[in-house]
């Protein structure tokens, strides 16, 4: 900001390129459109014509560069075309010898300097060829600067004007076909410079990638060079795909020059990086060029991740990658989903930093092939969190020390288990890179309890807090295209893997609270499931251990069972089988509410006791031969609710709400009619307004029934 309001900035009148690239940072850095518009404005007019000696542009390009990522509207058509024909020849015609050092001035500066050299390639040869970002020098001119930045602000300048206004003519022509592959360069010709300046920058743009992905192929004598070789082989790749998008006339002689380079590069697990915009090319451009891809795809979601799983950086790149190419994917290609195994290993050793892209990535891997095998997945991740820390851990054993473990011994730790061969095959599933629906899950049961002894590690305590947001929105998703087999599938799964989880107290708990509160969710879609899963849904519900261990999950079960087991909801729910429900669930509440010596009577959750009583009345409702037998079962909770052995593990409040929910279902029962009802719904009423209505506010009508039979001084029924 001014210091005072007489001060006042402009560009207008400025000459010097220096001075104008300082104000013009001042300018841009205010923030106001204006300037902006005025700066881009100033800088074109500069380097519009010829420059006094002395003066650089190339401190005008960086300026120019923040102009069109502020406000790209700023300059017209016609002085993009300024810019993109400066652009061309910056990045194709700058000296291939180098600069000279500038004399110091000092007194023993020597007058006489030695004629610069030619630049050189990265492994020291001669060039030959025309000067890149990758050729080498001692000093560099002002053209190999203005060459360097301008490819610098190449993508952008592309992404802003490559295209706008341009008809392509012939652009669906595939003459391009017929240009040369194996030159990394086109002779410069007088057609070219009659080509219309974006177009003539596509073609230097197109000749200059081409030449840095030849130059990325030289070993670099200086090490760190080869990062940057990396760097720019990327970016190459990025602007050949802007380019085709442009023309697509560029598309046929690219795709197999790229492909020539994924064979090159893919065998090199330091190009991991550069493998992303080659497939976002295919993912591009296949369709058009009618070329198969999916070796491409595979080795990507095969290679990448498996070897490259603990490098976070790259773990956010390509997970960004996918989800920036979901659509694509999905459309194209089905190894996408069936390597999700694989893309999980990034979440599990990067959670919680990539928790928010893979919420937005799993609804893509979610179909009905993938659901059940991702349900055990999700469950597994803290476990696949543990198993990747042992194999990285075996990686970096010596060869000695990796030798085969004797069969005959059990292994003592993980690591040696990793290569036991009673063990060996669990880890494979569990490492596995692509989806395996026919494998049985259960085979990890004893690699779970193995590697129990790495729960408390960090990674994997982190990685298990991203496991109850995920489920729930698994469950969300599979929602809206599961059918009645695959819910069947799952409710069967939810009570089978209740029993099989990585022994992580905290995640325990919070993985039951999702499962119980989505077994609801999928009873509610499909109702027959208690019908269809009488078997498994009998066996859970009549073990005394689930009603301590999993109780949410337990009573979110009875309810289900007093809810849907009726003839509303499924016509082929039977007396025989309402009886055999009533059975179980009557036995399990004597066994939890029977006397006991009072060193031993143990203590259950009030709500699962509630919900096996409203259960059993429910179903005696439908099943009016049972009444006299929960009525009198009903009847003795104020006995066991006054019990010193139970008033001594349960507060008050609890034992009251027992006693009250007790004497309003007994007062319900008293009325068949009126609980066959509110408890049955006819068929035509079951999933009206009306019924819903009911069931929401049935504790009310529980207690309007309650003082109707047993009325208060002062109570008058209407």
């Amino acid at each position: 900001m001014s210091p005072c309001n007489d001060l006042i900035l402009s560009c207008d009148e400025i000459q010097d390129t220096k001075l104008l690239s300082l104000v013009s940072s001042v300018l841009l850095a205010q923030g106001k459109e204006s300037e902006v518009s005025a700066v881009g404005q100033r800088i074109v007019k500069v380097l519009e014509r010829r420059l006094p000696e002395g003066q650089s542009a190339r401190y005008l390009l960086p300026v120019l560069s923040n102009v069109i990522s502020l406000s790209p509207e700023s300059l017209t058509e016609e002085q993009t075309n300024v810019v993109s024909k400066k652009m061309a020849d910056w990045l194709r015609y700058a000296s291939i010898q180098q600069g000279v050092a500038q004399p110091s001035g000092g007194f023993f500066s020597n007058p006489r300097t030695r004629q610069p050299g030619p630049v050189t390639e990265m492994d020291g040869a001669i060039a030959t060829d025309f000067f890149t970002v990758l050729s080498v020098g001692q000093y560099y001119t002002q053209d190999q600067w203005l060459n360097m930045q301008a490819f610098s602000m190449l993508r952008n300048w592309l992404l802003c004007y490559g295209s706008k206004g341009l008809e392509t003519p012939n652009s669906g022509d595939k003459s391009g076909m017929d240009r040369s592959v194996t030159s990394v360069v086109s002779t410069t010709s007088t057609s070219s410079r009659l080509l219309p300046p974006k177009e003539r920058l596509r073609e230097k743009a197109f000749e200059y990638c081409q030449r840095l992905i030849e130059q990325s192929n030289r070993r670099p004598l200086k090490k760190d060079n080869g990062d940057l070789q990396k760097a720019c082989l990327i970016e190459a790749v990025t602007i050949m795909d802007i380019i085709c998008k442009q023309d697509s006339s560029y598309v046929y002689r690219t795709v197999s020059f790229l492909k020539i380079l994924h064979d090159r590069i893919c065998g090199d697990a330091t190009y991991a990086r550069a493998l992303m915009p080659i497939a976002q090319f295919f993912l591009n451009h296949s369709k058009m060029a009618a070329v198969d891809s999916d070796a491409i795809y595979k080795h990507l979601f095969t290679d990448i991740p498996a070897q490259l799983f603990h490098n976070p950086s790259l773990a956010f790149e390509f997970v960004q990658f996918c989800k920036d190419n979901t659509q694509l994917f999905t459309e194209t290609s089905s190894i996408f989903r069936q390597s999700f195994p694989n893309l999980f290993k990034f979440l599990a050793w990067n959670s919680p930093p990539l928790i928010s892209e893979f919420v937005d990535l799993l609804p893509f891997l979610l179909d009905a092939s993938t659901a059940v095998e991702i349900f055990h997945l999700l469950l597994d991740l803290p476990c696949l969190t543990a198993a990747l820390d042992v194999q990285l851990r075996s990686a970096a054993l010596s060869t000695s020390e990796r030798a085969a473990s004797d069969p005959a011994v059990k292994p003592a730790t993980c690591l040696e288990a990793f290569r036991h061969p009673l063990y060996k095959s669990m880890f494979q599933y569990l490492l596995r890179t692509k989806s395996a629906p026919e494998d049985a899950p259960e085979r990890l049961i004893p690699l779970r309890q193995l590697l129990g002894s790495l729960a408390s590690s960090p990674r994997v305590v982190q990685c298990a807090e991203t496991v109850p947001v995920l489920l729930e929105l698994f469950f969300r998703v599979v929602a809206e295209f599961a059918d009645g087999p695959l819910i069947n599938q799952l409710v069967v799964l939810l009570l089978q893997r209740s029993d099989q989880l990585y022994e992580i107290p905290a995640f325990k708990d919070d993985v039951y609270r999702v499962l119980s509160s989505q077994l609801v969710v999928l009873c509610k879609l499909h109702p027959a499931l208690v019908v269809e899963l009488s078997t498994e849904i009998l066996e859970f519900s009549g073990t005394v251990s689930n009603i301590q261990n999993k109780e949410a999950i337990f009573t979110h079960m009875v309810w289900a069972i007093g809810e849907y087991m009726s003839v509303s909801y499924d016509k082929r729910c039977t007396v025989e089988q309402i009886n055999r429900f009533f059975e179980t669930l009557e036995a399990m509440l004597f066994e939890i509410t029977q006397l006991r010596p009072l060193a031993s009577t143990p203590s259950y959750a009030p709500r699962a006791i509630s919900a096996l009583m409203a259960t059993l009345t429910k179903l005696a409702a439908r099943s009016q031969d049972l009444i006299p037998r929960v009525s009198m079962f009903l009847s003795k909770m104020r006995t066991f609710v006054q019990s010193p052995a139970v008033t001594s593990v349960y507060c008050e409040e609890d034992l009251e709400e027992i006693l009250i929910r007790a004497t309003e279902l007994m007062n319900l029962l008293k009325m068949p009619s009126v609980a066959q009802f509110v408890f049955t719904p006819p068929v035509d009423v079951a999933s009206t307004r009306f019924q819903r209505e009911v069931n929401d506010s049935l504790p009310f009508a529980l207690r309007i029934v309650t003082r109707l039979l047993e009325p208060t001084p002062g109570f008058m029924p209407g």
